[in-house]
């Protein structure tokens, strides 16, 4: 369970969370709703371990572990993962090397998978983003449109296979093909790989045709304003933020 209790969070002297308390299981799916500046990607961040952001009050829990107290690297190794808004190109990084390094630094010594073995694992998992064989020789993003970045980064949560999952505006620059393609696969990895809880922050209800979330929340202003159904979004496509605003 990833447990965030009462967190209160700022950078520069700036209060950016006022003491949220969201908790994600595993095979759960929420759904983090907000005008911009409202505190989704920061929450994101902080989750992640960034190091502008002072924790002020309240704890986050993983699984029982303190997260607060974890490296960003050493939060990765315990099974947290997060998709960028703005995945980076890393030069003379070759994805299907990263994978497989990545990969095989989580997995016991008689898991590790070889060259050839973690191909086809790789080639079975694409299959899933119709992502083409030559795409998995370039480098780290470099190059690739933007669609087919975030398609590469829920790759990584196919490979990797986290405990939890943040995926940061990952539908934002998609066209409704790669809109489908994406959270098909999701939907895929969800239903056949190990359970994961997965926190999506998203600005576009267009996600709804292709997921089905437990839950869904409305933050404004570094707090959460609702939390429920899929009433919620009926409620935003009705009259917006202003519902809590007023």
């Amino acid at each position: 369970m990833l447990k965030i209790k009462n967190l209160h969070v700022s950078i520069d002297n700036k209060k950016i969370l006022k003491g949220i308390n969201p908790t994600l299981k595993p095979n759960e799916t929420h759904v983090l709703m907000g005008p911009n500046g409202s505190g989704k990607s920061s929450l994101a961040k902080i989750l992640a371990g960034h190091p502008d952001f002072e924790v002020t009050q309240g704890s986050i829990t993983f699984d029982g572990k303190n997260l607060l107290a974890a490296t960003p690297d050493e939060r990765s190794q315990m099974g947290l993962f997060l998709a960028f808004q703005y995945p980076l190109e890393v030069s003379g990084v070759n994805l299907r090397n990263f994978l497989r390094l990545a990969y095989n630094a989580k997995q016991p010594e008689h898991k590790k998978l070889p060259v050839f073995a973690f191909k086809n694992l790789l080639r079975e998992k694409a299959k899933l983003l119709d992502l083409d064989e030559p795409l998995l020789e370039r480098n780290l993003n470099e190059g690739m449109s933007g669609g087919e970045k975030k398609k590469c980064e829920i790759l990584q949560l196919a490979i990797l296979e986290p405990r939890y999952a943040v995926l940061d505006e990952t539908d934002s620059g998609l066209d409704l093909d790669a809109l489908k393609t994406v959270f098909s696969a999701l939907t895929k990895i969800m239903k056949t790989g190990k359970p994961i809880g997965i926190l999506i922050i998203t600005h576009y209800q267009r996600i709804f045709e292709y997921i089905k979330p437990d839950k869904i929340h409305v933050m404004l202003n570094g707090s959460i304003a609702d939390s429920g159904d899929f009433n919620i979004v009926r409620k935003l496509l009705k009259t917006g933020y202003k519902h809590y605003t007023a």
